[in-house]
């Protein structure tokens, strides 16, 4: 009988800690990517979280603050080709994308510092732009933070979505 009783106790404890700990994992990596054509390219990699049912933007990122636009390490964005990101040049190279998400206008921050984990925001000094982006409504909530590339003419137009947001910037290659 007290082997038995050890033996249920042991199995709790191990479901109870396997359940606190897919709880607390960290967010899965993703990718986005657009082919400019002539084998020029951007690539995004970012973690994306998820909603789990709380209100994302004005509250759990704030409005008028820098946002690592995702989780965990900072969002990179690596085009090999000089392009323009919403009128403003962007010369071929590895960066590190910030937001700052506000309810009508989200200003997108290219920097040239990488490697870093996302916050807090000290970058100012390795900024090479700072550019709007337009900010809609999703016909549908999004639970997963999704960073994707709708291709256009020359270029394609850079979509962050979740929760009910969408903010989106058109690229075009130089």
């Amino acid at each position: 009988m007290q082997k038995r009783i050890a033996l249920l106790t042991s199995l709790i404890f191990t479901l109870t800690i396997c359940a606190l700990a897919q709880g607390n994992r960290p967010s899965p990596p993703a990718s986005a990517s657009c082919d400019l054509g002539g084998g020029r390219t951007i690539k995004t990699d970012y973690s994306s979280p998820r909603a789990k049912g709380r209100k994302i933007f004005g509250e759990l990122v704030p409005f008028g603050q820098v946002w690592r636009t995702g989780a965990n390490d900072a969002t990179t964005f690596v085009t090999s080709a000089d392009v323009q990101v919403g009128g403003k040049d962007i010369p071929a190279g590895k960066y590190t994308i910030f937001t700052i998400p506000n309810a009508d206008k989200w200003t997108l921050i290219v920097s040239k510092k990488t490697g870093e984990w996302g916050i807090p925001y000290k970058y100012e000094s390795d900024e090479v732009a700072r550019i709007d982006m337009k900010v809609s409504k999703l016909p549908a909530p999004m639970e997963n933070f999704t960073i994707a590339y709708d291709k256009t003419g020359n270029g394609c137009t850079l979509h962050l979505d979740w929760e009910t947001t969408r903010a989106s910037v058109d690229i075009t290659a130089k």
